[in-house]
């Protein structure tokens, strides 16, 4: 058995990302950014708040706020998007542009950073009609992670579990069941509960993930 794919460069992908959303904010006026986001309540405002608070959680920070969250993983989520998002998009642009740097992280495997950042990159982008081209890698790592990260931890194996991915523009296929093909980004997204992506997909699987 070969050794497990070397978590070296986590950071510097994460970092690229956290640069390229912050260039595509400083260009929306306030009206996109109370746009409605990908994520089901959230406006891009929103997102962004999250992001933040993604990017300042330690591992120790994480256990703490999860216990006086009364371990509901949704309530811990609104508390730190109320926490992170300021009085203005500009000041929530400066309290991302602050943490953009930082090599934090929850308890989790440190891909799951890459899934943060391309999939919330999506939710802000995509409803905005902006354009980012991810680096192939990442996405591939992202969607390895949730597909066999099991729900209970925020992934979709579960999900994935009765079907085949198979990615269009990378070399990557996952599982033996009913087939759905399309983009990696899109299978990304749509296993993580973004059903627009799922518009982009082929395959007698499909009909599972809607």
């Amino acid at each position: 058995m070969g050794s497990p794919e070397p978590v070296r460069d986590v950071w510097p992908i994460v970092h690229a990302e956290r640069a390229a959303l912050i260039h595509d904010l400083e260009g929306l006026d306030d009206k996109q950014w109370e746009q409605p986001s990908l994520c089901v309540g959230w406006t891009v405002h929103d997102v962004v708040a999250h992001l933040v608070d993604s990017a300042r959680t330690t591992r120790v920070g994480f256990v703490a706020r999860l216990a006086r969250a009364r371990f509901d993983f949704h309530r811990l989520n609104a508390h730190g998007v109320a926490h992170e998002r300021g009085a203005s998009p500009l000041e929530t642009l400066a309290r991302l542009r602050q943490v953009a740097s930082r090599k934090s992280t929850p308890p989790a495997p440190l891909d799951s950073r890459i899934v943060e950042e391309v999939v919330h990159g999506e939710d802000i982008r995509r409803p905005l009609g902006l354009t980012r081209l991810y680096p192939r890698d990442a996405v591939v790592r992202a969607l390895r992670l949730q597909a066999h990260t099991p729900a209970s931890f925020g992934g979709a194996r579960e999900l994935v579990a009765p079907l085949r991915l198979t990615a269009t523009d990378a070399d990557v296929s996952i599982g033996d069941g009913l087939e759905v093909t399309g983009p990696a980004l899109s299978l990304l997204l749509a296993i993580t509960g973004r059903r627009v992506a799922v518009n982009d997909l082929d395959g007698e699987g499909v009909g599972a993930l809607r």
